[in-house]
């Protein structure tokens, strides 16, 4: 597997953004349990454009997360990682590593979405430190000029509304220059709305929307995720402007797959 044709003259390109562009629909793998760059190859094989380390949720090393989305660079998938909080000199790190997308979770503020480019993007859009030539590159010999042209060009930066102040808060998030997406995290606004679990409650809709609004207003792409399974909301979502659907985790496909397994084999051996 080659690694997508880049847009421009760098060596790489990211696949989530390259589709995003074209307005098609990029499908995202979550992975938690993973600590091994297989996963990469595994997420690339089963169709995925993109998947992201989960380091918010998990308790997977710098070093393992970066030799994951290392190795996805020559496939051409793209690798993200959600980063534990607002620990941007992590984000940074992975970055280097490899990573072509970060993100940010519960971001409530323009200030916070603001913060969070400026330690991801480098100058003009932010203050990035400068580490040379690396994953991006294909540890090719490139001018300073270009790698900081390409990073900015081919990271893709994503803040997660979690809370009912981030909705509140979403036309002034998404209006922050660099910034390339709102995603909405289905789970924990509905908890932090007090109705957990509830997927078609009027009060998520109202959120998504709201979303999916600043979206459209500063040209900008609505990301789902918490809605695996729901077929028929995944569609709504979609309709509504979502381009970009974290489809499940390492962790739930592997479930999934157990537990239909180990049903069959216990009907077929049944008395």
């Amino acid at each position: 597997m080659t690694p997508a044709k880049p847009a421009s003259d760098a060596p790489i390109a990211n696949r989530v953004k390259q589709k995003l562009a074209r307005g098609e629909v990029s499908l995202c793998m979550a992975t938690r349990l993973s600590r091994t760059a297989d996963i990469a190859m595994i997420a690339e094989a089963c169709g995925f454009d993109s998947f992201f380390v989960d380091m918010e949720h998990c308790s997977i090393s710098l070093d393992n997360a970066a030799q994951i989305c290392t190795a996805a660079v020559p496939l051409g998938i793209t690798a993200m990682v959600r980063i534990p909080g607002h620990e941007f000199t992590v984000a940074t790190r992975m970055l280097d590593s490899g990573a072509l997308g970060i993100i940010c979770p519960h971001v409530n503020t323009h200030a916070q979405a603001l913060a969070f480019v400026e330690a991801c993007k480098f100058p003009p859009l932010g203050h990035r430190s400068v580490s040379g030539v690396g994953p991006a590159q294909l540890y090719r010999s490139t001018a300073l000029s270009e790698v900081n042209r390409q990073g900015n060009e081919l990271t893709l930066l994503i803040a997660m509304l979690e809370t009912p102040e981030a909705i509140e808060n979403a036309d002034a998030i998404a209006s922050v220059p660099g910034l390339g997406m709102l995603l909405v995290g289905s789970n924990d606004l509905c908890t932090e709305l007090g109705i957990p679990g509830e997927l078609h409650h009027p009060k998520l809709r109202a959120a998504f929307e709201s979303a999916a609004t600043a979206c459209r207003k500063h040209n900008i792409h609505l990301g789902i995720g918490g809605v695996r399974g729901d077929a028929p909301l995944t569609k709504e979502l979609v309709q509504l402007g979502a381009r970009f659907v974290i489809a499940g985790s390492d962790a739930g496909y592997l479930m999934s797959a157990a537990r239909a397994d180990a049903a069959a084999v216990r009907a077929a051996t049944s008395s």
